[in-house]
């Protein structure tokens, strides 16, 4: 992928870059990427998810840490297409989470828009500044940081 491209991915196109499996996959499609600038995707949220049966049984909202991860899952999929590694011997590692806020809650029925913008980059950490937004409003923010590493053998 050059560092010009804006590429589309799907969910099998996902699954192949992404090390998590159901009930952790926290993104459905990629819709932009800009290698070493930013990825937009989306994680279209739906009541028989699992978490919802506890969080909340009478008010079900979509948890923070979990969108969250959706954007470091998305983080992933930027460092992947600005570098890519073997995902069967890599993995990418969250490593802190920074100004994290929450401004309103994510509900079933909402499609949850993912966009995540490279703030820096060296060797194989990776910082990122992460945005969730439903129909325009501001969800969830933070900065991220991540490492690629090898698999365990």
């Amino acid at each position: 992928m050059s560092h010009e491209a804006t590429s589309k991915l799907d969910i099998h196109q996902i699954l192949s870059i992404l090390p998590h499996r159901y009930p952790l996959v926290m993104v459905d499609r990629v819709t932009e990427i800009v290698p070493l600038k930013h990825a937009r995707g989306h994680k279209c949220v739906a009541y028989n998810e699992p978490w919802f049966q506890g969080h909340f049984p009478t008010r079900p909202i979509m948890p923070g840490v979990l969108i969250l991860e959706a954007l470091a899952q998305l983080g992933g999929i930027l460092a992947y297409a600005s570098e890519p590694f073997d995902a069967t011997n890599k993995l990418m590692f969250f490593l802190g989470i920074d100004k994290a806020k929450f401004r309103r809650p994510v509900e079933p029925g909402d499609r949850l828009d993912l966009l995540v913008e490279l703030v820096h980059h060296r060797s194989n950490v990776w910082k990122l500044k992460g945005e969730g937004t439903v129909e325009g409003k501001l969800c969830a923010e933070a900065e991220l940081l991540a490492s690629v590493v090898d698999r365990p053998a």
